[in-house]
């Protein structure tokens, strides 16, 4: 029982530990963030010209959702290959490798300071989404704001979990941009259909749209338990091919 306790513990701060290097790091260079919001920011861009020309008729709030969720797939692929590049470019990847850390452990680590980078650029980006595109009269999210930050939350629980080992696979291959691409977009797509769906619900407010988003939450909380739990028993297995 004292083993196991000990083993529990140094594992939790293993754990404390690859996400306060991951976080410090970040704060002094704040290189992954400053790529992800300003990549996050030209996106918006794009769609105010693309949407400008779509006449004072279009409701935007019907495709909200999609683009919403777009913004954060190409900025999470940014910032989840980012994450490990810079992790392999300074030998920090291979310090770990030859540590006695738990190969779990590098993963959670690793996979939940990615959710708080990306959680972080859709705190700054949510509001001025809201602000450009759904301010007008009558454009206005219909449903409750938490119901669109829950959503939020396990779509990028799942992107930050599977992408952590899907950038683990794809850091050491020459195409590694490509590669994590080609590999992130076909296995989120449960997941992503299941949020943008619900967050589609939200932000229409048709009748019955409480219905739809607790269907479509429900699928995406059981993608994020598997595919978590399927990451989780793969990755010291990725780290070691």
């Amino acid at each position: 029982m004292a083993r196991e306790r000990t083993s529990n513990m140094s594992s939790w701060r293993q754990f404390k530990a690859i996400l306060k290097k991951d976080i410090v790091m970040e704060l002094r260079t704040k290189e992954m963030l400053t790529s992800m919001g300003l990549y996050a920011l030209l996106v918006l861009v794009v769609y105010y010209i693309t949407l400008s020309q779509a006449g004072a008729d279009f409701e935007v709030r019907r495709i909200a959702a999609g683009l919403l969720w777009l913004v954060f797939i190409f900025t999470s692929l940014l910032g989840l290959n980012r994450s490990l590049v810079h992790e392999k470019d300074q030998g920090c990847l291979d310090a770990l490798l030859i540590s006695p850390t738990d190969r779990p452990v590098i993963f959670f680590g690793k996979a939940v300071g990615n959710l708080i980078f990306l959680l972080i650029v859709e705190v700054m980006i949510v509001p001025l989404f809201f602000f450009i595109f759904l301010s007008r009269p009558g454009a206005a999210s219909g449903g409750p704001m938490w119901m669109l930050a829950l959503a939020l939350l396990v779509g990028s629980i799942g992107i930050a979990g599977v992408g952590t080992l899907l950038a683990t696979m794809s850091v050491n291959t020459k195409g590694k941009d490509f590669i994590l691409a080609v590999l992130f977009i076909p296995i989120m797509f449960p997941l992503l259909l299941a949020v943008v769906a619900a967050s589609a619900a939200v932000l229409q407010a048709d009748p019955g749209y409480v219905n739809t988003y607790w269907q479509m939450m429900g699928i995406a909380a059981g993608y994020d338990a598997v595919m978590l739990l399927a990451a989780f028993a793969l990755y010291e297995f990725v780290l070691g091919a």
